[in-house]
């Protein structure tokens, strides 16, 4: 069976803080964006303020990670960041305001969970096929949607329109699940590189972590969002994808790919990897700047969650 899922679009990391985490990932060798801040007036005539969720991205050539955290009241915004603010004509503003709402209260839900990674977007060629694919197999989904994702080109900011289907299917307790339709060639060809200090490429898995008498239905579960048959390594079901993989684990066998690592509420997603260009230089990158650096058996490199908000970073030879 083929499938229009590509690969990961991107992953993201949900957070209490958004200044600490971005300086964390700087450390580990990240280019960082600066975050954006969202601003809305609730009401007609109001000033806009923060509202909703924040996100900075990190980006590479064909996919990126997200940070994301939520906006409290007196939420205290990072002095490089964005504040970006929404027109919206006063008669849509009842029903925006509830879709953000919505939106805040599925990331809240996360937070309250653990810290770590509660998104995950896969890349599909066609994100109309998807949705006609979802209502064949009967999984809830909400409408594709087009939004706007600045992308830094020779030119400068551009914004790039993404069209955006959420997975909507009320069995979904692990996270945020959704398609968004690949970047065109034209985005492609212009954006700018951004060359990372530890020599990462691009996210090339997403690890979630279920309880071993859910695997079955988990690994059910996924083969209908990407289309595609799974297969079984050492214990695991991987999801091959055209570039990239999604892995499922139960949790019996998390400490034999993690060593050490744990997840406070299960279904979760343990971690995410990223490919680089030298894995050996990047070790070497991270263990000069005071990163734990744990050997897996793959030959694999991890920094564990407790290092890292919750969330267990991989790094892969590309």
């Amino acid at each position: 069976m083929g499938t229009e899922i590509t690969k990961i679009h991107h992953v993201g990391h949900v957070v209490y803080e958004m200044e600490a985490t971005l300086e964390l990932y700087r450390k580990l060798g990240f280019v960082c964006q600066p975050p954006a801040y969202p601003m809305v007036a609730e009401k007609v005539g109001e000033t806009p303020k923060p509202f909703g969720a924040a996100n900075a991205h990190i980006n590479f050539e064909d996919n990126f990670i997200e940070i994301v955290t939520v906006v409290q009241e007196g939420t205290e915004i990072p002095q490089d960041a964005h504040c970006v603010s929404l027109s919206v004509p006063p008669a849509a503003l009842p029903s925006v305001i509830a879709s953000i709402k919505k939106t805040v209260n599925k990331i809240s839900r996360c937070l309250a969970r653990f810290e770590g990674t509660h998104i995950v977007v896969f890349c599909s060629s066609d994100v109309t096929a998807s949705a006609a694919r979802m209502d064949h197999e009967k999984v809830g989904h909400g409408n594709v949607n087009t939004v706007q994702r600045p992308v830094e080109t020779q030119s400068g900011t551009q914004l790039a329109p993404v069209r955006l289907l959420e997975i909507e299917d009320e069995q979904v307790s692990e996270g945020r699940l959704a398609f968004a339709e690949d970047q065109s060639q034209d985005t492609l060809r212009t954006r700018i590189r951004t060359e990372h200090p530890n020599g990462a490429l691009g996210v090339a898995e997403a690890i979630l972590c279920v309880q071993d008498g859910e695997l079955d239905t988990y690994v059910s579960r996924y083969r209908l969002y990407l289309g595609i048959e799974s297969r079984t390594e050492k214990g695991l079901s991987v999801f091959d994808l055209a570039d990239g993989r999604m892995t499922i684990i139960p949790k019996s066998r998390l400490t034999n790919l993690l060593p050490g690592e744990t997840l406070p509420s299960l279904p979760g997603f343990v971690g995410y990897a990223v490919k680089v260009s030298n894995l050996s230089i990047t070790q070497r990158y991270l263990e000069a700047h005071e990163f734990p650096v744990i050997e897996m058996e793959t030959g694999d490199i991890f920094v564990p969650g407790a290092s890292l908000h919750g969330t267990a970073l991989i790094f892969r030879q590309g």
